[in-house]
């Protein structure tokens, strides 16, 4: 007899509206193993994995847990079934400690106190299972990334879970953080827990993965054993043609210093220091990577560069303006100064969704001749010099009638970053230059930025990316707990070592070029 899968479905469909997310998806995950779900943004996996966890009901279609029909109709009735999901965002009480965000929901019984004990018994031994070695009575805000995300692993296991859903997991991860959430994934798979992974990232499908499937378009476009495929297929299967993932570029011909930090401090409004005394240089033609983990003062750096928020103390020197805690600019005036901002947040900072194409294309340039008159906006010269950016952008479609909101992820961004390019800027801050973009547009939009560097222009480049830092950069940054830690030249980079400088790990004289 056949040992049963510890998930299948069968003919799973699921419409929003007028959107078909999931379109008759089948997929058997063998028991004790750990599968992978690829796909692009908006291919489906999202909704597929809410429907598996509850959070939707599917239209049609079956699902059977260890060879029994299940029905899931809520999030109960999945963690009943055995099925536990770690989010992307994790689902914690920050103030509370390890031990209170288990139990919470599950204290176990009328008499709180046995509750605590029997709960503290079984954590100790899940721990010991599966080496998650957390301190259970730790309070979770005081805890790293990377333990928060073994206490979520320890509540899905504590409330039974056989099957664990993990969502981007390696998303706010150093490498290392992330080669040891894999030593216990293949842990829980050795103990019999079956393990599904969504991920953008190939390398790590590869690495981890007994079996890989595809999504397209909603539906399900291949499976694959994962020892028998590679990164090119992969790629090819999910946006449906062949895709380049190396970026070619020539070495850095960088001459005059463009932009200069000098000991460069932020306080956010509760008095904490964000920004603790930052200084860099950045050249023209040259492409300056900043390395971290996800909230290190990355975001806080490119706001104060840009004007959005005013610095508490230093200088920022740039186009021959000396601009400090008297001497302020705010956004308008360093596009002035010829400075372009591309956020991180595309939807919070770079576009309005409820305007058309040809008027986000315009955001924080409006009032220029080019597009302001004496009365009204020139919106026929707006809608011509749009349509004539998305054709060289390849911004699908290219129609500057159509809502921004209607464009997916990866054309959004290619809007936001052609509006900054075609300003002929002298400096670039970048954020994310690829976050939440579609495998097939990152191609574009990484030779977009050589090309840029290779004008001469100067490009500060963040993002949580490690393998993007690693492509595009000339020098890479590392910036820790608000300050620069380390730097080191991008032909001498590896992800051993900047991993450890992203978790302030390496002594310092081993971080060259640390600033002060």
């Amino acid at each position: 007899m056949t040992t049963p899968y510890a998930i299948e479905l069968r003919g799973i469909s699921k419409r929003f509206g007028a959107v078909q997310a999931n379109k008759d998806i089948s997929l058997q995950v063998p028991a004790a193993t750990i599968h992978g779900i690829i796909g692009e943004n908006g291919a489906g996996k999202s909704t597929l994995m809410s429907i598996i966890y509850g959070f939707y009901e599917a239209d049609k279609g079956e699902i059977d847990i260890d060879g029994q029909l299940t029905h899931i109709r809520n999030s109960q009735d999945a963690i009943n079934a055995g099925i536990g999901m770690v989010h992307q965002h994790f689902m914690l009480v920050e103030n509370f400690s390890v031990l209170e965000n288990i139990i919470l929901g599950a204290e176990g019984g009328s008499l709180l106190k046995e509750g605590v004990q029997a709960a503290r018994k079984e954590l100790q031994r899940l721990e010991e299972e599966y080496k998650l070695d957390v301190d259970i009575d730790a309070i979770v805000e005081d805890l790293p990334v990377g333990l928060q995300q073994r206490v979520e692993i320890l509540k899905a296991l504590y409330r039974g879970a056989k099957i664990l859903i993990l969502d981007e997991p390696t998303g706010v991860l150093t490498p290392q953080e992330a080669d040891h959430l894999f030593r216990i994934l293949k842990a829980l798979k050795e103990q019999g827990v079956t393990v599904i992974i969504i991920t953008h990232k190939l390398r790590e499908i590869l690495a981890l993965t007994d079996n890989v499937s595809v999504m397209r378009q909603g539906e399900m476009v291949a499976h694959r054993e994962t020892a028998l495929t590679n990164k090119e297929e992969l790629a090819e299967l999910m946006v449906g043609k062949k895709v380049r993932l190396t970026v070619d570029k020539s070495t850095a011909q960088p001459t005059d210093t463009i932009l200069s930090a000098k000991n460069v401090s932020w306080f956010d409004e509760q008095g904490i220091e964000r920004l603790k005394n930052v200084s860099f240089d950045l050249k023209a033609g040259e492409i300056v990577g900043i390395a971290g983990v996800s909230g290190n003062g990355q975001s806080e750096l490119l706001n104060v560069l840009s004007g959005i928020t005013p610095l508490s103390s230093g200088e920022i020197h740039f186009n021959n303006e000396i601009i400090t805690t008297t001497n302020t600019k705010n956004p308008q005036q360093m596009r002035e100064l010829k400075m372009a901002h591309v956020p991180e947040d595309r939807h919070k900072m770079g576009l309005v969704t409820g305007f058309e194409a040809y008027e986000a294309a315009v955001l924080g340039y409006h009032d220029s001749p080019a597009y302001n008159g004496k009365v009204l906006l020139k919106r026929k010269a707006m809608q011509s010099e749009c349509l004539e950016r998305m054709q060289k952008w390849d911004v699908r479609p290219p129609n500057p009638y159509l809502k921004t909101a209607n464009f997916s992820g990866g054309n959004q961004q290619k809007i936001v970053i052609a509006r900054e390019v075609e300003q002929n800027p002298d400096a670039l801050l970048i954020g994310q230059p690829t976050r939440g973009v579609d495998i097939g547009a990152i191609e574009n939009i990484h030779e977009e930025i050589v090309k840029l560097r290779d004008a001469g222009k100067a490009i500060l480049l963040v993002s949580v990316e490690l393998d993007e830092i690693m492509a595009l950069s000339d020098r890479i940054l590392v910036m820790f707990d608000g300050a620069i830690v380390g730097e080191v030249s991008a032909k001498d980079a590896d992800e051993k070592t900047l991993g450890l400088m992203m978790a302030n790990a390496l002594n310092e004289d081993t971080q060259t070029g640390a600033q002060a």
